[in-house]
């Protein structure tokens, strides 16, 4: 008898404590699963984010860093034409222009208006000849002036104010540079001609049998 009731007791006992495990474990996994599946599509999402704001990053690197080929063509025009005018403007220093051709036409009119009433040799010299002369070397020294100026901007503004990564054309500063040799020429002749170092003035002869 006390055999058949131990086999009896742990008959009904077993299945009680089986159910029970079975239960916790139940709980424990709809109690768990919820909470994975939350993290995992957290997870999911943050990644998704990433991934497009890292897409979203690339494009507009990508945009900044892409040169804009008309922007480009503009710089290099403007600092071609500058480079021609300071070439040109050194042209003119050394020839001469028709400027300062008028103002020493203009410089001996008013020299020869002067001395018609009368006046002596060397005064007619310094008002009809000299300041036509003068006047001559102040305008070429101008056109000079301008000629280096413009040279130099072009050579030390890259690419004529673009940004300093882009390169300068070759022949551009090659032109530039001409112009700027031809300005500094310019302005050696013109202040030599100014102050008279290569070619003086006539000077007037002693009157015969003074």
């Amino acid at each position: 008898m006390r055999r058949m009731n131990t086999s009896s007791s742990s008959k009904t006992t077993n299945p009680d404590e089986t159910a029970a495990a079975e239960d916790a474990a139940t709980k424990d996994a709809l109690g768990a699963s919820p909470e994975a599946d939350d993290s995992a599509a957290a997870s999911d999402d943050l990644g998704e984010q990433a991934a497009r704001d890292d897409a979203a990053d690339d494009g507009i690197e990508d945009e900044d860093l892409e040169p804009d080929p008309f922007e480009a063509a503009r710089h290099g025009v403007g600092a071609g034409a500058a480079a021609v005018v300071s070439a040109a403007l050194g042209v003119v220093a050394l020839t001469g222009a028709w400027t300062g051709r008028v103002a020493a036409e203009r410089e001996t009119l008013i020299g020869q208006i002067k001395t018609s009433g009368g006046g002596s040799a060397a005064q007619q010299i310094s008002e009809i000849y000299g300041d036509a002369w003068h006047t001559t070397a102040l305008v070429n020294g101008v056109f000079a002036l301008l000629a280096l100026l413009v040279g130099v901007v072009v050579l030390v503004r890259p690419a004529f104010g673009a940004p300093a990564d882009r390169p300068q054309p070759a022949w551009v500063r090659a032109v530039a540079l001409a112009g700027v040799a031809l300005g500094v020429l310019g302005m050696l002749i013109s202040v030599g001609m100014y102050f008279d170092l290569f070619v003086s003035l006539p000077s007037a002869g002693s009157p015969v049998g003074g």
